[in-house]
């Protein structure tokens, strides 16, 4: 009996609280509306709010592209396979470390952007095309100079267009796949560099133990150790960031 009555009181009380519940903490309700525009004004509104969620979808694609992202997160993988340690560090250390480092490289180009064409947009002091063109030069700048000639040329006759002039005549369209291969070719050659050390290390102590016939044994297993011992002793770390940030002048 005390046990039903019990209960009974529990229902109480949870129907008392989701009444008092609904009470407190209404349930807002949305409406979308589509609207005649009374002026062109709220049309230009309108486009540059989709054009701004167009940036935002291709953010990343922006991010990894159009930064240092691509050479720094290649080079340090490569720097972790000719270490040897496989996972460690992780990919989200990894990235994570590419992701600050380009945002501290590119600091100058987007706080460029922002005096020169953002800030003055949002105060209504220049249009959307000045905005956007004044945009375009700090990025056209920083891609030219981290984008080899041959690349660029490639590009460009593959576009069938004349041989830009000045460096503001040559698009983004161009400049952007150039800039990429580029990039993947300066962090194949930084790895390439890289392997050499480790791969003596493991050359080294391959022979050692095949001198004293322990052909059974992994050489990972001993060369490891001295990979790792090489690596703190000469700060690599500190090194391969100092050497990273100065290939992009900073």
């Amino acid at each position: 009996m005390k046990v039903k009555i019990t209960l009974f009181v529990c229902f109480l009380l949870f129907c008392m609280g989701s009444s008092a519940f609904a009470i407190t903490f209404p349930i807002p309700s949305l409406q979308l509306n589509v609207e005649t525009a009374k002026t062109p004004e709220e049309v230009a509104v309108v486009l540059e709010i989709i054009a701004l969620l167009t940036i935002l979808a291709l953010a990343p694609a922006i991010l990894i592209l159009m930064t240092p992202f691509t050479r720094l997160v290649v080079v340090f993988h490569f720097l972790r396979q000719a270490m040897g340690t496989q996972t460690s560090p992780p990919n989200q250390v990894i990235v994570g470390l590419a992701l600050f480092m380009t945002f501290f490289i590119i600091k100058p180009v987007a706080q460029e952007i922002y005096n020169d064409s953002l800030n003055p947009y949002l105060e209504r002091q220049i249009t959307y095309d000045i905005a956007f063109e004044q945009a375009q030069k700090p990025i056209r700048k920083f891609l030219l100079l981290n984008t080899r000639e041959s690349d660029l040329a490639l590009f460009v006759k593959g576009a069938d267009m004349k041989k830009p002039e000045t460096r503001s005549d040559v698009s983004l369209l161009v400049l952007i796949p150039a800039y990429v291969i580029s990039e993947l070719k300066t962090a194949f050659i930084i790895g390439f560099v890289l392997y050499i050390p480790f791969l003596v290390i493991d050359m080294v102590v391959a022979s050692v133990l095949l001198a004293m016939g322990m052909m059974m044994l992994p050489p990972i297993m001993i060369s490891l150790p001295f990979k790792l011992m090489l690596f703190v002793l000469v700060d690599g770390w500190h090194l391969i960031s100092s050497s990273l940030l100065k290939s992009f002048g900073v």
